[in-house]
């Protein structure tokens, strides 16, 4: 006897996007209405991945999936915002009143009535052109809004003929490496990807014709409708029918070869076919997964011997537990629109790592508290970049009112903010940010950060604001310095060396900005891993032979704003946020070296995984281009050399308090005063230039 085809049935993947989309649907649209509504599905090719934990492959069976866009668009845009690597299933949703209207409903009448639209399809000869017709689907919902349950029962409706279609042989489906040469699979390649991007905006290329060129090695594709076209000249051993096989299986095509199965029997008039069921491999256009069949419908079978009256259908989907019956989502915890984003924004992220990036430590990053010194047009950036990679703690710390000049270029402002002089910034920033996500934990700090160079007149409130940034610091794991003034950034440099915190730096010019992670000093107890801190990496002052001085005084009109082209501070913030994320997947974490080639570098197997990791990216404009340098911490440095953390942690206040009244009380505690000193007085001895006058009289 021979082998009977067995296919694998569609499984429903419902978004849960797509029930608060239905509650809104019925609330505002349907209400008391219980007409069918036309929709789209999507499913996409079939798939197997690996077990991380065996090793083994594991086969993925078919899903059809619906999302929030089924209801939000019509059916025509639906289709078109579609995405490159799903494929259209046309349906209909029908949303009942009542738990007993949905008990009620009459099933077989309902798979009767989208059977008889598949079978009108392929009689009518729509689907020659429209072959998405053969993948129907019908949803019957039933939305308890008070308890935000909802009940719903799938059918995918197969035409049934009077006896199974069997394969020719016994062996049953075979892989397209064991038929189609290595030129044949290359030349499918080549030419299903023109036919499906010839195809995709139809919503067609699911289903299709294959002819083999056995002399050429040669593969050319058509449309169904293209059927006589490939057969005009008898060959008719090398014509295929194909489709996306949605099934992952190896043994068991997917759902959608029922109908296409049919269509050949009743359209084409064919007993015996041979099927390509093609299989992308994670959508890059590999094919060689893909299987053959050669199947055959007895002699005397049929799928209705009356042409007034349809053939026989299946196609209500099984519960979990393997019963004719309906599922149900209850979704009461997350339906409240505030827990439907946190859903999203993971999803987003967790998508990243499903299918692109294993090692991405999600749970990591959103943990991560994030401070952000200066509210400004880095700090909104900023911010909204640490939303993107789930980042929910971060705090807002800036003096500053919003002005009438702000909200233009900095996205978390809006007009209102600017009246009556002007909201707190942090705290407006703070709030907007929830807005853009509830989840989020933001607050806005309103505080004055002392500053070198800028005489203390209240030695309490002073006291004060350096306790409260300390604090801030403390209860933070990554300081942003995203402040205007060059001074404001040194006492957060300090405390944040002090505390061996990761600082990320980022400044602006006119077109041309730094963005750069301060160097930390390694933990007595880390360094047996790490190493002592003879590479410790540089802070944004060990550059400088000059201490930081006030620069905020007596400044022109151009001065007192920041003056830059307008897309330089989203991609600074970028780049900010971007290296903070690669260093918290360094293994050595603070303490990573920094590459400082880009071109063709490849990371190393202890590098980060999101690829290179500089230390300071310079970035112009003008040009359009970045440098990547790394520079080494300065013994002499005013912010985070040994010289001045120790006399911080001895002295305390007194140390700051001396720093802030005395521009060269730095320079004199850091040695550069002296060094200055030294290299004014070989400049003013001749005896070095009369020697190399000597020196030139002997070569003459």
């Amino acid at each position: 006897m021979s082998k009977i085809v067995q296919f694998a049935p569609f499984q429903s993947a419902v978004e849960a996007p797509f029930w608060h989309a239905l509650a809104k649907k019925k609330l505002d649209i349907f209400q008391l209405s219980d007409d069918e509504q036309a929709i789209i599905g999507f499913y996409t090719s079939g798939q197997s991945v690996r077990d991380t934990t065996t090793g083994r492959s594991v086969e993925i069976p078919p899903r059809l999936s619906i999302s929030n866009e089924s209801l939000e668009f019509s059916p025509r845009e639906a289709l078109q915002n579609l995405q490159v690597n799903n494929f259209p299933a046309p349906g209909n949703l029908k949303n009942t009143n009542t738990i007993e209207d949905f008990k009620n409903a009459d099933k077989k009448a309902i798979l009767n009535t989208a059977s008889e639209k598949v079978w009108q399809a392929i009689v009518s000869g729509e689907s020659d052109t429209c072959p998405m017709q053969l993948v129907n689907f019908t949803i019957l919902t039933y939305a308890d809004l008070k308890k935000h349950k909802f009940y719903y029962w799938f059918s995918f409706p197969a035409l049934l003929p009077s006896s199974p279609w069997t394969f020719v042989n016994e062996k049953g489906p075979s892989t397209i490496r064991e038929s189609f040469s290595t030129t044949e699979i290359n030349s499918l390649q080549e030419t299903y990807a023109e036919y499906k991007s010839q195809n995709q905006a139809n919503g067609n290329s699911a289903f299709f014709l294959v002819k083999r060129s056995t002399a050429a090695d040669k593969v050319s594709i058509g449309s169904l409708a293209q059927w006589k076209e490939f057969i005009s000249s008898g060959d008719t051993e090398n014509v295929l029918l194909g489709f996306v096989d949605p099934s992952g299986l190896r043994e068991h095509p997917g759902w959608p070869l029922r109908n296409l199965l049919a269509y050949a029997n009743v359209r084409l008039g064919l007993q015996r076919v041979q099927i390509l069921c093609l299989r992308d491999k994670l959508a890059k256009n590999e094919l060689s997964s893909s299987l053959l069949l050669h199947v055959e419908l007895e002699a005397d079978a049929f799928y209705t011997d009356d042409a007034k009256s349809i053939p026989k259908s299946v196609g209500w989907e099984k519960s979990i537990t393997g019963k004719l019956a309906p599922r149900l989502a209850d979704l009461a915890p997350m339906m409240d629109p505030a827990r439907l984003a946190d859903t999203a924004v993971d999803l987003n992220l967790k998508l990243m790592r499903w299918r692109l990036l294993p090692e991405l430590q999600l749970e990591k990053i959103q943990s991560t508290k994030c401070l952000l010194l200066g509210s400004g047009t880095l700090g909104c950036y900023v911010a909204r970049s640490l939303l993107g990679w789930g980042v929910r703690k971060i705090t807002f710390v800036d003096y500053g009112k919003v002005s009438f000049s702000n909200p233009v270029r900095q996205p978390l402002f809006v007009f209102e903010d600017c009246l009556d002089g002007g909201a707190s910034k942090a705290q407006a920033a703070a709030a907007n940010l929830q807005k853009v996500y509830p989840g989020v934990d933001a607050t806005g700090v309103e505080l004055s950060i002392p500053m070198p160079g800028h005489t203390v007149a209240n030695e309490s409130k002073v006291s004060q604001e350096v306790d409260q940034l300390r604090d801030l610091i403390a209860s933070h794991d990554v300081i942003y310095l995203l402040m205007d003034s060059r001074e404001s950034r040194w006492l957060p440099s300090l405390i944040g060396a002090q505390m061996r915190k990761l600082v990320i730096n980022a400044a602006l010019g006119f077109d041309s900005f730094l963005v750069m992670r301060h160097g930390v000093r390694v933990a007595n107890e880390d360094m047996h891993d790490v190493g002592d801190n003879s590479n410790q990496l540089g802070c944004y002052y060990c550059n400088d032979v000059v201490a930081p001085t006030d620069s905020l005084t007596d400044r022109t009109l151009d001065q007192q704003c920041t003056v830059t082209r307008p897309g330089l501070s989203s991609i600074a913030s970028a780049m900010a946020v971007e290296l903070m994320v690669s260093l918290l997947h360094h293994k050595l974490g603070v303490y990573a070296p920094a590459d400082t080639a880009a071109d063709d570098k490849e990371p190393s197997e202890e590098s980060s995984p999101l690829g290179i990791l500089p230390h300071q990216i310079r970035g112009f404009l003008g040009n359009f281009n970045n440098m990547l340098i790394a520079g080494k911490a300065y013994d002499r440095c005013t912010a985070c050399s040994e010289t001045v953390i120790n006399r911080y942690e001895v002295e305390g206040f007194e140390f700051l308090k001396k720093a802030f009244n005395d521009p060269q009380y730095l320079e004199e505690v850091t040695g550069l005063a002296q060094m200055k000193r030294e290299s004014e007085e070989l400049l003013n001895n001749d005896d070095w230039m009369n020697d190399d006058s000597d020196a030139d009289e002997d070569l003459l």
